[in-house]
This record gives structure tokens, C-alpha cells and sequence, in this order.
């Protein structure tokens, strides 16, 4: 008792109020009007989007010119006129209420939708937070007919008159009056900062739409302004449109932008600024079947793709219009619409981004600058002695006729003149430059056996000049294709592998990849090669990195995989008995003899034997039921992964394929699948010398006779391996060089595991600082 007086005041009327808590309120339905407000306060979040939905229905009725009348940012007024089909007489009265449309019957046709709206909200919601007045006349009408709504229904203007549409004079088209914008949902209203800011919106959602919209005149102005803040005519182009809106500046620096793909089911049309443009925000237009939308992936990934075309902190502007087959598009994610989800995002963001590198890429070669020439007839002007000195304004000559007819020499400006660039920032940009490969000399070794030494030197020499007809041998591959329908992968454990390594994404080594220049081949034997990014010189484990390029590349076109045909065919308890045999030289004796590599091999067969059809669906690995191996994964092309790796790649996939869990059993397969394409190390096999008569003894002349029968086989075959090795590592050179580091420069994200195969081993700028000590 006491310690129950000694407590606060306020713990005992807390404490009593905890045994006089009321009974749990009945659940019941809402109101139809509260309903019909918080539906509206969703859709209609500023005067913007109250806009926004009237301007889709404006283009929807196939109207050319739309005006637009501001007061107050639009919360005041807010009217827009066009001169569109307009709305029967038939139709008003339930125009406002909610989810009448004309553009839908079916949810079936939301997969074919072409029309931006379809729920037949927009009107229905401002009714029940403005005041609403439409005017309209259709083509086969005498005359227009004016209507009052509000909460949904038709009103009068005035008390005691009938609420009934009612004839008035007025032109073709329809003409929306928005009026007390939020005037009954007060917090709302006083949310908005000021007229201003919303205006400012306004003018940039209208810009938007004046510039995709072709065909169709725009113009925009505030209640008692005389000039307009958009003026845009229906007969302008895409660029005159561009250059209205958003300036002169951007419009003379743009270039057209065209990508599509059958596979994928898309086609980018737009216009993207050059490198010549750059501003300090992304001005970013983005149309997904001519709806008007945001995607922070495509933003992203363009913003990433020129990263590196623009200085830092600059950005380009972007007017991208994507066409993709309405049964691949969901459009109806969104209250406002301002989102739209569709297939294969990955795919077509990077093919996209593709194309742009590539337009950037033919224009950043060559740049234009305005020059301007002295006219005949007119005096040079003078040039300083200190100009004339000046290293960073050294003059050129020109000939130009005097009034004598004669040619005379005179000094041109140099457009534009800008400081003289220091040698340690100059960086050789021309990859098809002289490459290290280039410098290697084969130096013989002579020895007692001086001509047979010869002999060899020459053929290491020759086999240089005949890389071509290697090549041409080796690249003998016919390739075969087929004609299928791309699968669209909708599980989510690649997709959960593909957000894994975009979130493990390295952006600056990503850069560093996405421009570097092949130097050459530094170490095939460890596997390094040197690369040019900007005024460093790297040296990268090309091991490492076509590991995880291949990776990516099995997560990207999973399912989609070509099909290396083996003829003939191979059986697979075969191929895995060699493998068990070279993996038990390669264990301790102890280890080894403990093993049962039989069970081992039944073991590793049975297991891939009950994925076959898996294997055959996601990884195009061809089986037959009898366990002969008829196919392999085609990853690349142009490439064709070492066949002596296959054994050891085949007894892998027992015990180091997660095979119970499916997510953890695609990431093994692929990382596997990668480490059998990854290029083998290269080594070359000595020849062995064939022992003389000295070292062999006092032998007899048959013993020698068979001696040199043998010899005479051993050299043979070692020359057979020897020509092997020489093709292979041709193709292997040639393929990374031309293949493969050109595929990692188009797709690879850089992970942050890769940091540990790239080295700087070179800067010119600190080349630079060591000579100048010396």
C-alpha cells in the first residue's frame, strides 16, 4: 500500500486508466463522400498533376492546340482549352463521377492500353476538391453546352436554376475551369510554399509535353500576363520544339538517338546533347509509350554513361521516348501514373545506354570550334611583341590578296586560344597505336648443337609471320543460327543475383573499364595484362576479370545461352574418370588412397544425370539419356573456352554446386561456368633433347637403331604438341585482345572484389616529377 502511494501522480491515473479502457470500435464502411476525398487528395497532389491529367485527355481527344490559363499557381484558377473531339451532350452528366471512361471496357485492355488515361478518375477527383466547370461542343453539335460539377454530380450555377447542361456559344474542342483548388481540404492548401514554385512546375510538365507531342500546338500564360510562358506551334519539329522550351544552347548541340531490338521488344527514339553541353542539372525527358514518367534506373545508368564524356559535376540533357509493346508495360502502379514497371529493364536500359556511348563516341572525335577570317583587303592587325613571344599564341600565316591582286602573308587568330596544355596531361588516345606485343623479339639461344638450334630459332620467328594463317585456321568455328524466342526470366533468384552485384558495384573502377585502352599482353603464364586509363598505366589479373565478366554475362542472358554441338558426342562417365584420375596425381598419396574415386565418379554423374533437364532449360546443357555429353554453353562469341579444362569443370559441379538451394545453386553453376571459360594460363612444352651416344652408353647398332627409331617418334610428337600450343596461344591472343577485354569494356560492372587484380604501375604525371630530378 505504500509503495502504491509513494508512486507519482500520473502513474495512478495511468494506471487506472488501463482498467477503463472502452470496447473495440465496430469496424464500418466509410462514408462515400470521405472516400471519394481521400481518393482524390492520392491522385491530385498539387495543381500540376490536376494538369497533367487534363493535358493526357486534351492529346487523348486528338487536339493540335492546347492553351493553358494560370492564376495563383493554379490553385486560384486553372483552365485549359483545345480544340479537340470534345464531349457529346449525352455524356455530361456522369462525366465526374468515378471510373467512367471512354478508353476502357475490359481490365484485359490494360495490356494493350494506348491512350494515357484509363480509370476515368481525374475529373471525378478534382470535382470533389474544386470548382468545376467544363464547356464543351463536338463536331456534330449546333452549339456547346456548359456544366457545373461538384462532389462528382451535376449542380446548378445559381440556387433555383436546374442543374441540367446548358447550351452557350463556344468553339470546337473542350475548355476545363478549375477554380479553389483544395478549397475544402484546407491543410493541403496551406502546404503550398508559393504561386511561383507551382507555376514553375506547371511550365516544366507543359515543356515536357510540348516537346514529345508532335502535332500538337502548346502555349501557357498567368491570369493578366500578356506574354506567354510557352509558346510552341504544331508545325514545329522535334528540335525547333527543344530549342522553344529549353534555349538555343541545347538545341544546337544534340543528336538523334535511335535503338530498338525485336528480342527485347523496344524502340528509343530522342534527341541527347553531345559533349560539347553540359550543364549543373540533369535536364531529363523520359516517355514510356508517350506517357510521361520517372525511372531512377535509366536516369542512373545515363548519368553513369556520361560520366565519361562531361567534366565532373556537369550533366547532359536527355529526351528519350521508349516504345515498348504494351503487353510487356504495366501501367497501372501508380496513383498519379507517374511510374510504370515493364520487362526486361536491364536489357533495355543497357542497350540504350549502349547506343548513346556509341553516338557520343562518332562526334567526341572530331570537335568544331567558330573561327572567323580576316577579310581581302583589310590591315592585319598588329601582333605584340610579347603575343609574338608568347609559347600559348604562336601566329600562323595566311595568303589572302592585297588590292594589288597580289598575295601577301598576315597573321590568323587562333580559335580558341587557351593555355598551352602540359605534356604529362597528354594521354594517346588512338588504341590502334604501337602495342607491347609489338616490341617482343625472339632472341635464339645457341648451343654445341648450333643447327638444330637454328633451325628452331628460325621457326620461332616464322611462327610470328604466319599469326594470319594461324588464325585463320583456328577461327574454322561455323556458327549456326537459330531462330527462337527469347526467354524472359521472371525468377526472382536472378534477379536477386543481378541486385547483388549492382549493389557490389564498384563506380570508379567501372569507369576504368568502360575506357580503357588495350596495351598488350604483359605475362601469359600468370595471366597479366597492361591497360591505359586517362595517365595511368594498370596491370590487371585478366583472370580475375573475365571471371566475373562471365559471371555477369551467364546472370544476363540466363536462359538465353547458345549451344557449343559436340560431334561426336562425349560420354560423360568418360570425361569425369579422366578427371578423377588427374585430381588424384595432384592429392597427397595418403589423401588419394583413401578415396574412392569410382563412387566419386558414379557419385558426380548420378547428380548432373538428375538435373538433365534443368541443366538443358536454363544452361543449354545438352544431355542425352544414355549420358552422352551432345552440348556445351555457348557464352560468347568468337571464343571458345580450352576443352582441356572440360574434365575438371564436369567433376566440379558435384561437390561444388549447391544443388538443394536455387538460388545458391544458379550463383555456383554460373561461377563455375565462368572459371571454364576464364583463358587458360599459357605454357609452352620443352622440347627434350634426344640422348647421344655417350650418354646412352656402349650400345649395340641395333640398340642404337631402335634408340634413334624412338628418338626420332618422341620429336615428332613433341613437334605436333608445340605447333598446339603456338595456334592456341595465337587464338587466345587474338581473342583477348579482340574479343574479350572489347566485352568487358561494353558490359562489365566492376565489383569491389576486382580492386585486388588491378595495380597502377605507372602515372605520367609521376614519370613527369622523376625526370625532372634527373
Amino acid at each position: 500500500m505504500n509503495e502504491v502511494e509513494a508512486r507519482p501522480e500520473g502513474n495512478e491515473q495511468h494506471g487506472e486508466s488501463l482498467f477503463s479502457l472502452e470496447a473495440p470500435r465496430r469496424i464500418r464502411a466509410l462514408d462515400q463522400d470521405v472516400v471519394n476525398k481521400i481518393a482524390a487528395g492520392e491522385i491530385i497532389v498539387a495543381p500540376v498533376h490536376a494538369l497533367k491529367e487534363l493535358t493526357e485527355n486534351a492529346v487523348d481527344a486528338g487536339s493540335t492546340l492546347i492553351e493553358v490559363l494560370v492564376k495563383d499557381g493554379g490553385l486560384k484558377l486553372l483552365q485549359i482549352s483545345d480544340n479537340g473531339h470534345g464531349i457529346d451532350r449525352e455524356d455530361l452528366p456522369i462525366l465526374c463521377e468515378r471510373f467512367t471512361t471512354s478508353k476502357l471496357k475490359a481490365f484485359e485492355d490494360l495490356t494493350s492500353i494506348g491512350t494515357y488515361g484509363f480509370r476515368g478518375e481525374a475529373l471525378a477527383s478534382i470535382s470533389h476538391i474544386a470548382h468545376l466547370q467544363v464547356t464543351s461542343k463536338s463536331r456534330e453539335s449546333s452549339c456547346a453546352w456548359k456544366a457545373i460539377y461538384a462532389d462528382g454530380k451535376l449542380v446548378p450555377g445559381k440556387p433555383g436554376q436546374s442543374a441540367d447542361p446548358k447550351p452557350c456559344a463556344g468553339k470546337q474542342g473542350t475548355q476545363i475551369t478549375v477554380e479553389d483548388l483544395f478549397y475544402n481540404v484546407p491543410t493541403r492548401r496551406r502546404a503550398f510554399r508559393s504561386a511561383s514554385e507551382e507555376y514553375s512546375r506547371i511550365l516544366d510538365l507543359l515543356g515536357r509535353y510540348a516537346v514529345h507531342c508532335s502535332g500538337v500546338g502548346f502555349s501557357c500564360k498567368k491570369h493578366g500576363d500578356s506574354s506567354l510562358g510557352i509558346s510552341v506551334s504544331a508545325s514545329a519539329t522535334t528540335i525547333d520544339r527543344i530549342r522553344q522550351v529549353h534555349g538555343s544552347a541545347v538545341a544546337n548541340e544534340l543528336i538523334d538517338l535511335e535503338a530498338s531490338s525485336d528480342r527485347w521488344g523496344f524502340k528509343a527514339t530522342g534527341r541527347v546533347s553531345n559533349a560539347n553541353y553540359h550543364v549543373k542539372k540533369l535536364i531529363f525527358l523520359l516517355f514510356i509509350n508517350h506517357r510521361a514518367v520517372e525511372s531512377s534506373a535509366i536516369k542512373k545508368a545515363i548519368e553513369q554513361t556520361y560520366s565519361i564524356f562531361l567534366p565532373k559535376g556537369t550533366h547532359p540533357f536527355v529526351y528519350l521516348s521508349l516504345e515498348i509493346d504494351p503487353q510487356r508495360v504495366d501501367v497501372n502502379v501508380h496513383p498519379t501514373k507517374r511510374e510504370v514497371n515493364f520487362l526486361n529493364e536491364d536489357e533495355i536500359i543497357e542497350s540504350v545506354c549502349d547506343e548513346i556511348r556509341t553516338r557520343l563516341g562518332k562526334v567526341d572525335t572530331s570537335r568544331t570550334f567558330m573561327t572567323q577570317s580576316l577579310l581581302p583587303g583589310v590591315q592585319p592587325p598588329a601582333v605584340s611583341s610579347s603575343a609574338a613571344d608568347s609559347p600559348t599564341q604562336t601566329p600562323k600565316t595566311q595568303q589572302a590578296p592585297d588590292s594589288g591582286g597580289k598575295f601577301s602573308s598576315f597573321p590568323t587568330r587562333q580559335t580558341p586560344i587557351g593555355t598551352r596544355p602540359y605534356e604529362n596531361n597528354l594521354i594517346r588516345t588512338d588504341s590502334k597505336a604501337r602495342k607491347i606485343t609489338s616490341m617482343y623479339q625472339t632472341v635464339p639461344q645457341h648451343s654445341d648443337r648450333s643447327i638444330e638450334d637454328d633451325s628452331r630459332a628460325t621457326t620461332a620467328v616464322g611462327e610470328a609471320d604466319n599469326v594470319n594463317q594461324i588464325l585463320r585456321s583456328s577461327s574454322s568455328m561455323n556458327y549456326e543460327q537459330v531462330v527462337r524466342e527469347p526467354r524472359m526470366c521472371r525468377l526472382t533468384t536472378i534477379k536477386d543475383l543481378r541486385a547483388a552485384v549492382r549493389d557490389d558495384q564498384h563506380n570508379g573502377l567501372t569507369d576504368i573499364f568502360a575506357t580503357h585502352t588495350f596495351v598488350g599482353l604483359v605475362d601469359t603464364r600468370r595471366r597479366l595484362a597492361a591497360l591505359q586509363a586517362g595517365v595511368k598505366l594498370l596491370l590487371v589479373d585478366y583472370g580475375l576479370i573475365f571471371a566475373e565478366y562471365f559471371y555477369q554475362l551467364g546472370l544476363t542472358d540466363f536462359g538465353n545461352f547458345g549451344t557449343i554441338k559436340l560431334d561426336p558426342p562425349l560420354r560423360l562417365n568418360d570425361i569425369l574418370t579422366v578427371a578423377a584420375e588427374a585430381e588424384r596425381k595432384l592429392v597427397p598419396p595418403d589423401d588419394a588412397d583413401s578415396l574412392n574415386w569410382e563412387e566419386v565418379v558414379s557419385d558426380v554423374h548420378d547428380e548432373i544425370m538428375s538435373r538433365r533437364d534443368m541443366l538443358a532449360e536454363y544452361f543449354s546443357f545438352d544431355l542425352s539419356p544414355d549420358g552422352d555429353l551432345q552440348g556445351l554453353p555457348l557464352l560468347i562469341k568468337g571464343y571458345a573456352p580450352s576443352m582441356a579444362k572440360l574434365p575438371r569443370f564436369l567433376l566440379r559441379l558435384g561437390p561444388h554446386v549447391n544443388w538443394t538451394d536455387e538460388r545458391e545453386c544458379f550463383r555456383t553453376f554460373l561461377r563455375e561456368l565462368a572459371a571454364w571459360y576464364v583463358p587458360e594460363p599459357q605454357r609452352q612444352i620443352a622440347k627434350s633433347a634426344a640422348p647421344s651416344r655417350t650418354d646412352a652408353g656402349e650400345a649395340p647398332d641395333e640398340d642404337v637403331e631402335m634408340l634413334d627409331s624412338s628418338t626420332a617418334d618422341d620429336n615428332e610428337k613433341n613437334d605436333e604438341e608445340e605447333q598446339e600450343i603456338a595456334t592456341r596461344r595465337a587464338e587466345l591472343q587474338h581473342a583477348i585482345e579482340h574479343v574479350l577485354f572489347p566485352a568487358v569494356k561494353a558490359r562489365l560492372v566492376a565489383t569491389k572484389g576486382l580492386l585486388k587484380g588491378v595495380v597502377e604501375i605507372a602515372n605520367l604525371k609521376g614519370l613527369y616529377r622523376v625526370f625532372e630530378r634527373c
